[in-house]
């Protein structure tokens, strides 16, 4: 084990140290469109992989107590096994997905399961080699243990911390999710070979190498096969589909879903026919606010398909239409495929909108501030809270609404009852508005949260295109239930427990 043998037990180590974190930071990006990304799939995730590795170390601790050839046999099949198990975890998704989220049950336990079944295995296999190659690796230099355990050590949590950074930064980016994979299942299929050529005295060893090379070559091969298209784009942030949306519509129109959720219709010949319920609410209480004004200035907090500011370059066509879209992506799908044209009147930034709303000058100039900036079912919290309200406040206008979109349970919504004691901080009067028929029968509404120095007018109000709809204003009390204003917290920037909140509807979800 002398010279080459220390280096290559090294960077054996190193280099499965970062496929098991790449695979951490590219399940989350897998399962996204099924589930969605929150707290709950991040945490169902990183159990699931500390729950293998965990395994794998106690199961590679029993198999390194072997003489070194079997040691480096036994290595080798590991490293062939998880080759060819991650290879076909795309697969398994498309597999398996439809069965274990199928069912409108608890869909935290979905989310555990979907995840324990595609990356329980994996990080098992590849986890089983780190006790394995540290053995080897300490009865090469029997007189330096200490710093040779060190050193295995560092290499682990250095090929974790790169294998991170490479695959947030630059693999999803450039490669995407499942091309990360096929990456990820050709390094640990070479190291197999390597590790098969190193104990060639054994037929085990022998088996892996071959077994490893046909997966090296055979994840590029099948690499149009195993990654048939999903997103119509992938990005920094999201799984971006484009829908056909026209056997719904009757019309020629798409919506577009980020990772698993709506985020916009748009129809292609006429941009002030909006298909989704509160987007159309926004309009209406905005026209009925400033009639007759044709410079309305609005700020949109999320972009999403940009159906609102495509319609409203339409509708108020002297004024101007300011977007912060986090994701560049996004709007470039909006542009390319869903008919948005740059109108003059829309200024898209490709910023966080709270910090994008900060760089702007503390003076009204806004009529209209429109929250519909979503991840999965949760706001970001930083959009959310007292002071981001007391931000929108001072740039706004005397007659100007804020409408901030809301997803949460029909009865006793946490989040959107702390949202509504938050804003009632800063704002005099905030209101609960919904789609009549999905107020009646949807166990998940749409809400639609209104702040204004004064109520909208009416109870009641009808969509002015003709699409039949209503929307009615919920009283706060009777939306409570059983709950008090004390149940709920004022959100602020250093208490914001969003996804706490949407815990009832998220566990609920069907």
């Amino acid at each position: 084990m002398r010279g080459f043998g220390r280096f290559g037990l090294a960077a054996a180590l190193f280099s499965a140290s970062a496929a098991g974190l790449v695979l951490e930071i590219v399940a989350a990006r897998l399962i996204a469109p099924y589930v969605g990304m929150s707290l709950y799939t991040w945490t169902a995730i990183i159990a699931t992989v500390l729950a293998g590795m965990s395994a794998g170390h106690w199961i590679g601790s029993r198999l390194a107590e072997a003489p070194d050839e079997r040691v480096l046999g036994r290595v080798a099949i590991l490293l062939a096994l998880s080759a060819g198990n991650v290879l076909f975890v795309p697969l398994l998704l498309r597999w398996t997905a439809p069965a274990i989220l199928g069912d409108p049950g608890n869909i935290l336990a979905a989310v555990s399961l979907l995840s324990a079944v595609l990356f329980f295995l994996p990080s098992l296999l590849i986890a089983a080699t780190s006790p394995m190659l540290t053995r080897l690796a300490l009865d090469a230099e029997p007189d330096r243990r200490g710093i040779v355990l060190g050193r295995m050590f560092a290499l682990g949590a250095g090929g974790a911390i790169l294998g991170t950074l490479a695959t947030g930064f630059l693999f999803i980016s450039w490669i995407g999710s499942q091309g990360t994979l096929i990456c990820v299942a050709a390094l640990l299929g070479l190291l197999a070979a390597c590790f098969g050529v190193w104990a060639k005295r054994r037929r085990s060893g022998v088996m892996a190498a071959a077994l490893g090379m046909l997966v090296a070559i055979g994840g590029g091969a099948g690499h149009q096969y195993l990654t048939a298209d999903y997103c119509t784009v992938e990005s920094n942030y999201y799984c971006i589909r484009v829908i056909d949306f026209e056997r719904e519509t009757g019309r020629v129109s798409k919506l577009m879903v980020l990772d698993h959720m709506g985020h916009g219709i748009n129809d292609r010949d006429d941009p002030l026919l909006i298909q989704s319920s509160y987007v159309e609410l926004t309009d209406v209480i905005v026209r009925n606010r400033f009639p007759g004004r044709s410079d309305i200035q609005s700020y949109f907090i999320g972009g999403g398909a940009l159906t609102l500011p495509r319609a409203w370059a339409a509708r108020f066509p002297e004024g101007r239409h300011t977007v912060a879209e986090v994701d560049p992506a996004v709007t470039g799908v909006a542009r390319d495929r869903m008919w948005f044209a740059d109108p003059a009147q829309v200024d898209v930034q490709h910023a966080d909108a709270r910090v994008y709303l900060q760089s702007l000058p503390a003076v009204a100039r806004f009529d209209a501030v429109v929250g519909d900036a979503y991840h999965d079912f949760s706001v970001p919290a930083h959009l959310v809270t007292l002071e981001f309200a007391r931000e929108v406040k001072s740039r706004m206008t005397a007659e100007a609404v804020f409408a901030m979109t809301v997803i949460d349970g029909r009865r006793e919504p946490r989040l959107l009852l702390s949202m509504l004691r938050t804003m009632g901080e800063v704002f005099p009067a905030v209101e609960i508005w919904a789609d009549s028929r999905q107020a009646a029968a949807a166990k998940r509404l749409t809400y639609l949260l209104v702040a204004s120095a004064h109520p909208v007018e009416g109870n009641r109000l009808q969509s002015q295109s003709g699409t039949g709809k209503e929307w009615i204003r919920l009283s706060p009390g009777a939306v409570a239930g059983r709950l008090a204003p004390e149940d709920v917290p004022v959100l602020t920037d250093d208490f914001a427990p969003v996804d706490r909140l949407l815990g009832a509807i998220v566990a609920s979800e069907d």
